[in-house]
């Protein structure tokens, strides 16, 4: 059948399915997109054409819908995504951030952006980058390092293999992440003769990888010898659809739970062993079990420096690591006990063979979640200041989300407050979505589109700071546009707390970090020069529906409005009133001369904390043995 590469591209991305369990699915929900010269002609045209095919959503800023692909793909499990189209020039450059993000996260998104003629006839084009020692280069040579694959489709008939080289990378839980083909324009646009096999239906089936029987036996073996074993589940046990499996395990072994910012909510918070989050943004309950742990059971973590409160958080002289993850590069980290395979399988296999741990190393972990769940109730109910406290935002949007609600957050300080106060409900692990892979401010007006359309029974609710609101304000249109019902919820600090909090921690003064009018104040509190913004009325003046509240009672009677489409709410917060750090620590290097006396004292603390750091690096069969760790 004759055709261009853009038609052929735009039918075969329709015909793609996904298949788990027996249950199969479309695996792209449809094309984002913002045309150019360098796609408009080409897979413009196409998907015009095709429009009852592969449904086409038009973003306002490249990078927020790569963040909606990224969104949806997130609460589909990595079982469907968008594929994504941009002009050469800095439309592509755009959706980088939004690669950057996808490839971290290990979340599979198609990146189509155009790019300068194959031909190189009217060279150098408009938007087009010049190397003088590399004809070959584009400005889309950038998504090298981001991608997981990467082609560049010079000629129509190179778009067969390249096509199948995408889907095989897009659908791999291993492998995926972002997949960009760089589209020259006239190629796009250029006929030729497309088999029919290309375009039939074709569907990618996602087979459960066992664990390797040994491996398993000698996991097995390691967590029957250990006196205080703890899991952390990451992202890999909701993703694997494992939730059930974890907490199956769990009631069977007594092994106490904590969670990564991915993997929060794989276990319910009213579990009584759900510790809830680990790490630099941990909980008490969870910090405290894991500095005293002997073996760590990583189940689908990628160790990242918060989770592992940059390598200060587990303490026991010994501690060993078992890690089940479909990823190599994750499951052996940390000098662990590798089980490469699927998290529901292998937590299924364990079940089967384990026995339960000592009373007192359960009991104490029951003890401690208990205690949480009362700080928790503590720091989240309104306080006597003028001004509402982030946490009591918490609190009051945890309530409206109920089962069936799903928080989304990316930036700043709410990502630790929530990761620490949120009570999870939903026994999916999905109303939690915090974006802290790559930690993306302007990540969640589209990532709350991406999650809407993936789950409409779901209630979106996302919670974003001003800062972050100000880097992608323009997807709130989108939001109108699409008729997408959301709830978000504008935390006005006037400026960056997070950064004006981490600034003080380190001896500084907020310098830099508060919205202010000509230079920035030495001082955070200074009020001198401080901006005045309304961003209510900025969202209303985008077409949201916006209602003030000035209290978290105002804010609670907000969050049960009616409305449908987008809806802000827009609150005052206290940018002063943080959460404690409940026993963590994040390695942030403290200047190591200053001539401030409060920076010297910040250096002094920094060694102190430091001191704890180490290098895990016994194998786990070692450390069940006693063997000293080399620190």
């Amino acid at each position: 059948m004759r055709m261009t590469v853009a038609q052929a591209l735009v039918r075969f991305l329709a015909a793609q399915q996904i298949e788990r369990d027996g249950e199969r699915s479309p695996f792209f929900g449809g094309c984002w997109g913002i045309f150019g010269h360098g796609n408009v002609a080409g897979l413009g045209q196409a998907l015009q054409q095709h429009r009852d095919l592969l449904p086409y959503h038009l973003a306002r800023n490249e990078q927020g819908m790569v963040h909606a692909a990224v969104g949806y793909a997130r609460q589909r499990n990595r079982l469907g995504t968008f594929a994504c189209t941009s002009s050469v020039g800095p439309g592509a450059t755009n959706m980088v951030t939004g690669a950057a993000l996808a490839t971290i996260n290990r979340l599979p998104v198609l990146l189509l952006p155009g790019d300068t003629f194959a031909t190189r006839a009217p060279h150098p084009v408009l938007q087009g980058l010049e190397v003088p020692s590399d004809g070959t280069v584009s400005v889309n040579d950038a998504f090298r390092p981001v991608t997981r694959y990467f082609d560049r489709v010079l000629r129509p008939e190179q778009l067969i293999s390249a096509a199948l080289e995408a889907m095989r990378v897009l659908t791999d839980p291993a492998a995926t992440g972002a997949v960009c083909l760089a589209l020259p324009e006239d190629v796009q646009a250029e006929a030729f003769d497309v088999p029919e096999a290309f375009l039939e239906p074709r569907v990618w089936t996602v087979y459960r990888q066992p664990p390797a029987p040994e491996a398993l036996a000698r996991a097995a073996e390691l967590i029957r010898a250990a006196r205080r074993p703890l899991i952390v589940a990451g992202g890999g046990v909701i993703y694997s659809g494992a939730t059930a499996a974890l907490a199956e395990l769990v009631n069977a072994t007594g092994i106490p739970v904590a969670e990564t910012m991915a993997g929060r909510g794989a276990l319910l918070s009213s579990h009584p062993l759900s510790l809830g989050a680990v790490g630099a943004t941990g909980t008490s309950a969870a910090n405290r079990l894991a500095r005293d742990a002997d073996l760590v059971i990583g189940i689908g973590t990628r160790w990242s420096d918060f989770t592992t409160a940059s390598k200060s958080a587990f303490q026991d002289p010994g501690v060993g690591f078992v890690n089940i993850n479909v990823a190599a590069l994750d499951a052996s980290k940390h000098a662990g006990l590798a089980l490469q395979a699927d998290a529901r399988v292998t937590l299924e296999a364990l079940r089967e063979v384990l026995e339960r741990v000592e009373p007192d190393w359960e009991a104490r972990a029951a003890a401690e979640a208990a205690g949480f769940a009362s700080e928790v109730e503590r720091v989240v109910a309104p306080g006597d200041g003028e001004l509402p406290s982030q946490a009591s935002v918490i609190g009051a949007i945890n309530d409206a989300a109920g089962e069936l609600g799903v928080v989304v957050c990316a930036a700043g300080s709410a990502p630790g407050d929530l990761h620490k106060l949120w009570r999870a409900r939903d026994p999916d692990g999905k109303g939690y979505h915090v974006e802290y892979g790559y930690s993306t401010m302007g990540y969640e007006i589209p990532g709350g589109i991406g999650i809407k359309l993936a789950s409409p029974e779901y209630r979106v609710i996302v919670l974003i700071g001003d800062g972050s609101y100000l880097m992608l304000p323009g997807e709130l249109v989108t939001a109108v546009a699409e008729g997408i019902d959301m709830t978000i919820v504008l935390a006005d600090n006037h400026g960056y707390a997070s950064i004006g909090a981490l600034s003080r921690s380190v001896g500084g003064q907020g310098f830099g970090t508060r919205y202010v009018r000509g230079a920035a104040p030495a001082v955070d509190g200074d009020q001198t020069s401080a901006l005045e913004l309304d961003l209510a009325a900025n969202a209303e003046s985008l077409g949201a529906h916006v209602i003030r509240a000035r209290s978290v009672e105002e804010l609670r009677e907000a969050l049960g409005h009616d409305v449908r489409g987008p809806v802000v709410i827009h609150v005052e917060t206290d940018r002063y009133a943080g959460v404690p750090d409940y026993e963590s620590w994040w390695d942030v290097p403290v200047a190591e001369v200053s001539t401030d006396e409060r920076v010297r004292a910040a250096r002094e603390a920094y060694e102190r904390a430091r001191a704890a750091q180490r290098a895990y690096l016994t194998p786990a069969e070692a450390a069940a043995r006693g063997a000293s760790p080399l620190r």
